[in-house]
């Protein structure tokens, strides 16, 4: 925004507004594959496969090794420290690897949450501390965006308002100290889909977080046309009874969005919040028909929606390499496929035949 002190030089905004279209440009998304050692962890577990530094490279460098093609479907792919300074079998490191694919390369910066005293259990986000001495270092080592999440949660009393704001201000004081080191911020506030709320209350708590953070990005005279936001899709509790198409939730989504994020935000990337990958690919395809005003391109930021079919395929060996990245592939390119279709023709029908039409193409391409 104009102000007084310009916090930015025209050429730095320039710099972040590209950054920012590149990763979200023609249908592309993100895969968010930040998970800390813990969560690794725990996915490795599902395949009975050890946690240790050396598994989780072997599965990092059959994923970033596939065919540049992969570049038509993936714009930004998100990495953990230990990740971004992680080489291949050959020597390589796999951040040139992405980089010579086109891919651009984001980072987590957050370093996980802190209780909030006199809260029911709620959190804030840690990592503010140096973090624009690590940004610096990102940026020499040919990262160009950043990832914060944020947590927020459904119960009594919760998300209180104390919650809301300091994870807005936490937000907002990242996404300032990124771009000033020339990293891209996205920014994530999630409202997790744990509970048994319904679809309508998830909705009006997801506007009043965003508007919370949109709030406080303002005041902290953040360039909003060199970020991207990360929300949730708007949903159901985990717990609900009650059963909701796709097309109810984009069109609960789509309206939240339209309430609170401005325009010129150049992209929305959803996070897959413990959907499935058919229901993460079905919604995303719902959201993009939803006959609302959508001002912003809108992608994904999938993690497991992305990585779970080819966590499977690969169980640990390496002989399962080429069927891991057809697996993980397909994944990527079913989401291509809707979003390109969706933006070029404005409309493919309802979301089983959409599914149907997207498994024929990928059937034509395997």
């Amino acid at each position: 925004m104009a102000h007084q002190f310009p916090a930015l030089t025209p050429e730095q905004r320039k710099e972040l507004s590209e950054i920012a279209q590149r990763i979200v440009a023609n249908g592309k998304g993100i895969l968010a594959a930040d998970e800390s050692v813990g969560t690794m962890g725990n996915r490795l577990q599902r395949i009975k496969v050890e946690n240790t530094e050396e598994n989780r490279r072997q599965f990092r460098e059959i994923l970033f090794t596939v065919d540049n093609s992969i570049n038509q479907s993936i714009g930004g792919v998100i990495l953990f420290h230990e990740t971004l300074y992680q080489k291949d079998s050959q020597g390589k490191l796999f951040r040139d690897i992405l980089k010579e694919k086109g891919i651009v390369l984001g980072i987590k910066l957050d370093q996980g949450g802190a209780p909030l005293a006199g809260t029911n259990k709620e959190t804030t986000i840690q990592g503010l501390d140096g973090l624009s001495e690590r940004c610096a270092q990102y940026k020499k080592d040919g990262v160009d965006f950043g990832k914060w999440r944020a947590v927020l949660r459904i119960d009594k009393q919760c998300p209180s308002h104390l919650a809301i704001q300091e994870n807005a201000n936490a937000l907002a004081r990242y996404a300032s100290i990124c771009q000033q080191n020339g990293l891209v911020p996205i920014v994530e506030p999630e409202v997790i889909p744990d509970g048994d709320h319904d679809m309508e209350h998830c909705q009006y708590v997801t506007e009043k977080v965003l508007a919370a953070v949109y709030k406080a990005l303002n005041d902290h005279h953040v360039y909003l046309e060199g970020t991207l936001l990360k929300p949730n899709m708007v949903t159901a509790g985990h717990a609900c009874t009650k059963k909701y198409t796709p097309e109810q939730v984009a069109m609960a989504t789509v309206t939240a969005l339209y309430r609170t994020v401005p325009a010129a935000v150049p992209g929305i990337c959803f996070l897959s919040g413990g959907m499935s990958e058919e229901d993460a690919t079905l919604n995303l395809n719902a959201i993009n028909l939803c006959p609302l005003p959508k001002p912003w391109k809108l992608s994904f930021s999938y993690g497991r929606a992305l990585q779970a079919s080819a966590l499977a395929a690969w169980g640990g060996k390496a002989a399962n390499k080429k069927a891991t990245q057809e697996a993980f592939m397909k994944r990527a390119l079913v989401r291509n496929y809707y979003l390109l279709s969706t933006r070029s023709s404005g409309s493919l029908g309802s979301g089983s035949h959409c599914f149907l039409q997207a498994m024929k193409y990928l059937q034509s391409v395997f």
